[in-house]
């Protein structure tokens, strides 16, 4: 009979929870402002000015590779050391350390894919006020001032970039606090040394004190200046939690000019805005992994997740700033144009106002080093492919992990998933996974199953396999205390958990209880974890039980802002250090755990809460826990439009709203929405009634199955934009933006996308809407309705009368799209059938596209098996070549139709094969709506042919 403790801490949990929920649904005091942070506030109380820091340049030295520079703090003497490096595909480093530290400084490992390589410099010129070095790309060079310290990037007369114009370069160094024993001995020989030695030497040389200056060894003894402590340096309390601040103060801060710069985007994760907004009269822009639940919308807080990349573009270029600090960082925007209305900017003009827009922005963060990869574009691509070069790609996801996923906190038990299951047979909606929560555990133990409700895992996981579909189980990185279970006790005696201050096992509370977080920043931790995923070890599970990552910022629900304490150690460094990666290491260690258990062969999907810079190399992302409102809806599509320009394209939200129940038209908006967005699953919080997508009526239910059905028919065109992804690092959700630099009326739309460049969708996202306004962009392009087939031209803001069952789907004329339109019940039961090819001409009548496949499922595409085809249509010749002829792969899958929009009627229209056959191809002609469809021309999808319209 289980204890009376064992029996109230779900209770207390769950009740610690509400009352937690209760408090963040409506009191934003659980979380620190910057004036509540007191490194942010320490470091924003800095206003811009002259500089205090300047660059010794007798210290200089440049090697083939790289370009060091001592800097020195006039007020306190402290030397820094400046490192340059120009890296390969026009990025440049700047890392600013101490010279000398009291002990070493966080640097973040693990996130770039390999030490970048670098390319030469040159010196172009140097006199005493700098020196000027060539970055070798056409005429880009790059200015370093001495005093004060500044630096300049330049592309011929123009200044792309400036690194602390506003003086607000901050680099607090650590120091023994001067209340200590220790530091009172230390500086009490020290004081007694300096008078020895300043008898000597004002004896010796009149001119000592003007050498030592530049002598980093003298940095200590001249650090004379008593520093100002303020409250927070040594120690900080928030609420009932104190930080002990062992270290001292140790922020870092720089600012960076955007000159011509108006528009920048990125930063995430944040509910707001695409563009991001200036920070002048608010917080900046938080960047600290932290559980929220129901968050509040279009503000700078925190959120789960946090990559710490900025995107800055104008119709010239595009550049990037990757600030690479995993500690708790805040971003301040400010710029020369906010607040001007379009009326005030024309006055500007008319009057002949000189003043160019500019952007500037500043990084704090509390902890480490200055380690920031100046990415220069000069497209948008460019600085895809750079941050790419930097961190990796998307991974590319198993193909049935981009359909529909079916979630909701909890399924009861294997009858409810059975029942669930058979559903959707029942009512003809296809889907390919079905999730468990918390509570399909054994008493929140991870890699267990209830034993009551989940006995027989095999049974039902095999029942679904049957089906060809698939089961997700959530696993949590807060480990249940408790001597009986087996993960725990290997955990305890491998010394694997975190560490808190005193060096005992940090534990707080979560899910289970009382629970212990294993330390994902250690090799051997991480390597243990993902063994445990083996068939052997996580008994119950098959190979399609794939796994969810929640609650891994860490949430601790009695810590400091519901996370980790600063003071935690993680080996030799503070939680405060890794803060950010630690969601990044778990995502990682469940991700090998998920390939390693096949031997490497099979692709894992896993879904991370919590995110940092490297994240998209392990799997999707969701946007948390959000609600049942129609702001909730629309705030994710700029909220997964941010994750993608910095390389994380797997991103949905939970379709319907987690928290709250949705009204049926705000639940099928949403089903249509997460339709056309990249992770699609429905959620739902344990108190919400059930919303299976059949319980809102036929009419609504036959509503969502054509929005599912869409998503399904368009699942090849899906595939291939995200190899896309994994091949270059482009978004598969995307800003019109991207597509369309030079425009800026597509600068700051953040309510229709483009889905690779080929779809654009604008989701109805308005309640009660009886039609919405897309802006469809470019005076050289026709868009052509997917639904409907009507032409419109580019360059103009469309008004499209909505009903229910409407989704605003445009496809770019010029383009070829792939669908599958047999939709069965999962798309691994689709693998083999028939393609049907959408060619939308341009107004030069051409257009083309792609088709990739492989197996869905494995790594041997890394083996080049697959397909990838290019697809053109030119000339009135539509014809299929081979984009990889050394890749080896077969597919079943045939080309049964072809609808050409924007055409005229042939006369006939021939095919050719490989082997030079030709047979005369029927055809249908709609001369209404100028659609021409070819039926059943039975080519296989990978194989050359040609077919001439004549």
């Amino acid at each position: 009979m289980a204890t009376f403790y064992e029996r109230m801490v779900p209770l207390l949990v769950l009740w610690l929870a509400v009352c937690l929920i209760q408090t963040w649904a409506v009191d934003r005091s659980n979380f620190k402002t910057c004036d509540q942070s007191a490194f942010c506030k320490r470091q924003r109380a800095l206003k811009p000015g002259e500089s205090p820091y300047r660059a010794l340049l007798e210290t200089m030295e440049l090697t083939n590779t790289r370009l060091t520079l001592q800097l020195i703090n006039d007020n306190n003497k402290v030397h820094l050391l400046l490192e340059l490096y120009r890296l390969q595909g026009n990025i440049t480093r700047v890392k600013i350390n101490e010279l000398k530290p009291l002990k070493p400084r966080y640097e973040v490992p693990d996130v770039l894919v390999r030490e970048p390589p670098t390319e030469p410099m040159s010196l172009l010129s140097q006199d005493e006020n700098g020196v000027v070095l060539s970055l070798g790309v056409e005429s880009q060079r790059v200015i370093v001032s001495a005093r004060p310290f500044r630096l300049d990037i330049m592309e011929g007369s123009s200044v792309l970039m400036s690194l602390n114009s506003r003086g607000l370069l901050a680099f607090e160094h650590l120091r023994m606090r001067k209340d200590t024993f220790s530091y009172k001995v230390t500086s009490t020989v020290a004081s007694v040394w300096d008078n020895i030695k300043s008898v000597f030497s004002s004896q010796a040389d009149p001119e000592a004190d003007k050498k030592e200056e530049g002598d980093p060894a003298n940095q200590d003894e001249t650090a004379k200046e008593e520093e100002k402590v303020e409250e927070g340096m040594w120690e900080e309390t928030f609420k009932s939690h104190t930080d002990t601040k062992p270290n001292g103060p140790s922020a870092v801060s720089l600012d960076f000019s955007l000159p011509g710069v108006e528009h920048v985007y990125g930063i995430p994760e944040h509910a707001d805005t695409l563009r991001l907004k200036t920070t002048d009269n608010g917080d900046p822009y938080r960047l600290y992994n932290l559980d929220v639940f129901q968050y509040e919308l279009y503000n700078p807080m925190a959120l789960y997740g946090a990559v710490p990349v900025m995107l800055a573009h104008n119709v010239q270029r595009t550049t990037g700033i990757f600030w690479l600090n995993a500690a708790e960082t805040w971003v301040d925007i400010s710029s020369n144009t906010a607040g001007k209305t379009v009326f005030g900017k024309m006055l500007d003009y008319v009057q002949g106002s000189s003043e160019t827009p500019q952007t500037d922005v500043r990084w704090i963060s509390e902890s480490g080093i200055i380690d920031v990869f100046i990415m220069l574009g000069p497209t948008v691509k460019n600085v895809f492919s750079q941050y790419a070069s930097l961190t990796g790609t998307q991974s590319f996801p198993p193909l049935t992990s981009l359909g529909y996923h079916q979630c909701r906190w909890n399924y009861n038990d294997q009858e409810d998933v059975k029942s669930v299951d058979a559903g959707f047979d029942e009512h003809d909606i296809p889907y390919d996974f079905i999730w468990l929560d918390i509570e399909h555990t054994d008493g929140k133990r991870y890699f267990t199953w209830d034993p009551h409700k989940f006995g027989t895992p095999k049974d039902m996981l095999q029942g679904l396999m049957d089906k060809r579909r698939r089961m997700v189980a959530i696993v949590d990185p807060h480990i249940k205390v408790d001597s009986n279970y087996k993960i725990h006790n290997e955990l305890r005696s491998r010394g694997f958990y975190v560490k808190n201050k005193d060096g005992g096992d940090y534990e707080g509370w979560c899910w289970p209880g009382n629970s212990g977080y294993p330390d994902f920043t250690r090799t051997d931790m991480r390597e243990w974890w993902a063994s445990m995923f083996s068939y052997d070890q996580y008994e119950g599970a098959m190979e399609n039980l794939y796994t969810w990552n929640d609650m891994n910022e860490p949430s601790v629900f009695n810590g400091p802002e519901v996370t980790m304490h600063k003071d935690a150690m993680h080996g030799a460094w503070e939680h405060r250090d890794i803060h950010n990666l630690y969601g990044l290491y778990v995502h990682r260690a469940t991700a090998e755990g998920l390939s390693q258990r096949s031997g490497g062969v099979e692709r894992p999907f896993v879904l991370t809460r919590a995110f940092f810079a490297g994240s998209q190399r392990y799997g999707a992302v969701w946007t948390g826990d959000n609600a049942a409102e129609w702001d909730h809806l629309k705030i994710s599509i700029p909220m997964c439009l941010s994750l993608g320009l910095v390389g994380i394209s797997f991103c949905g939200a939970d379709v319907g709203g987690f928290f709250k129940s949705p009204s049926t038209e705000l639940l099928v908006r949403w089903y249509q929405t997460g339709a056309y967005q990249p992770f699609f699953r429905a959620h739902a919080h344990l108190d919400t009634p059930r919303r299976e997508p059949w319980l809102f009526g036929p009419e609504n239910t036959a509503v969502i199955r054509e929005a599912v059905r869409q998503r399904y028919a368009l699942l090849p065109y899906w595939y291939q934009q995200f190899y896309h992804a994994y091949q270059t690092g482009e978004p598969v959700m995307r800003p019109l933006w991207v597509e369309y630099p030079e425009d800026p009326a597509t600068f700051a739309i953040d309510d229709e996308f483009l889905i690779g460049q080929d779809l654009l969708v604008h989701p109805v996202t308005e309640e009660g809407a009886r039609g919405v306004t897309a802006y469809l962009p470019a005076k050289q392009e026709v868009w052509f309705d997917v639904h409907n087939f009507q032409k419109h031209n580019g360059a103009q803001n469309l008004y499209i009368p909505v009903t229910m069952s409407s989704i605003p789907v445009f496809q770019r004329g010029g383009s070829i799209i792939p669908r599958k339109l047999r939709v069965r019940r999962s798309s691994s039961c689709m693998e083999h059938d028939p393609y049907t090819l959408f060619v939308a001409l341009n107004l030069q009548r051409t257009a083309e596209g792609e088709l990739y496949i492989d197996d869905g499922h494995t790594f041997n595409y890394e083996k080049k098996e697959f397909i990838h085809r290019r697809l053109t249509f030119a000339n009135n010749i539509l014809s299929s070549v081979n984009l990889a002829p050394d890749a080896k792969f077969t597919t079943e899958s045939w080309i049964e139709r072809i609808v050409l929009l924007g055409t005229s009627k042939p006369s006939k229209v021939t095919l050719k094969t490989a082997d030079g056959q030709e047979s005369q191809v029927e055809f249908d002609f709609d001369a209404s709506m100028s659609v021409l469809t070819l039926r059943k021309p039975g080519m296989n999808a990978g194989a050359d042919w040609t077919m001439m319209f004549q």
